[in-house]
C-alpha cells in the first residue's frame, strides 16, 4: 500500500494545468507590451543617455566631493552599482520584449506581402494569358487593309478576265474612297 502513495505520474493523461502566480492582479499582455516598448524606446535615445550621464556624474560628485556626514552611499560606490545593476536587469528583458514584438509585428508584415505578391504574380500571369489570347484572336480577324487588298486583287483579276462589273465603280473610284 504504501507503493499506492508514491505513485509515478500516469504517461497517458496530460498533467494539470499550473496557474500562473497572479497575486489577485490581472493584466493585458498587450497594455504591458506596449509599455515595454515604449521604456526600451527610450531606453535607446540620446536623451536617456544624457540623463543617465548627468544622474551618474551628479552622484559620483556628490559621493566623493560632499562631506562624509552628508554623502548618502557610506560604501563609496556600492549603491551606484546596484542601482546601475538593477536598472540593467530590467532594461534586458524589455528590450527583449520589444523586439520580440516587433519580430512578431514583422513576421505578420512578411506574410501579408508575400500574399500580395502572390495575388500579383496570379493577376500577372492571368493579363499576360488574356493577351496573348487577344494577341490571337486580333491575328485571325481581317482588318480594313486586308479586305481592301483583297477586294483589289478581285478586281483586278476580274479586269483581267474580261468580266463587266456589277457596281458599275471603276478601281480608281475604289481607290479614292476615305479610308
Amino acid at each position: 500500500m504504501a507503493r499506492e502513495s508514491r505513485r509515478s505520474p500516469r504517461l497517458d493523461q496530460p498533467k494539470d494545468a499550473r496557474r500562473p502566480l497572479s497575486l489577485g492582479y490581472q493584466y493585458d499582455p498587450e497594455t504591458f507590451g506596449s509599455v515595454a516598448e515604449r521604456i526600451a524606446r527610450f531606453i535607446g535615445t540620446a536623451r536617456f543617455l544624457v540623463y543617465m550621464t548627468v544622474v551618474i556624474t551628479v552622484w559620483l560628485a556628490w559621493n566623493t566631493l560632499a562631506p562624509s556626514s552628508l554623502r548618502f552611499d557610506p560604501y563609496e560606490f556600492l549603491f551606484l552599482t546596484l542601482v546601475l545593476s538593477l536598472q540593467a536587469s530590467y532594461a534586458a528583458p524589455l528590450i527583449l520584449l520589444a523586439q520580440n514584438r516587433q519580430d512578431d509585428r514583422d513576421r505578420v508584415q512578411f506574410e501579408q506581402d508575400r500574399a500580395r505578391a502572390e495575388r500579383t504574380i496570379a493577376d500577372t500571369d492571368y493579363l499576360t494569358r488574356e493577351l496573348a489570347s487577344l494577341r490571337m484572336a486580333v491575328g485571325e480577324v481581317a482588318t480594313r487593309d486586308f479586305l481592301r487588298s483583297e477586294l483589289r486583287a478581285l478586281l483586278e483579276e476580274m479586269d483581267n478576265r474580261g468580266a463587266p462589273r456589277s457596281d458599275g465603280d471603276s478601281r480608281d473610284e475604289i481607290d479614292a474612297r476615305p479610308r
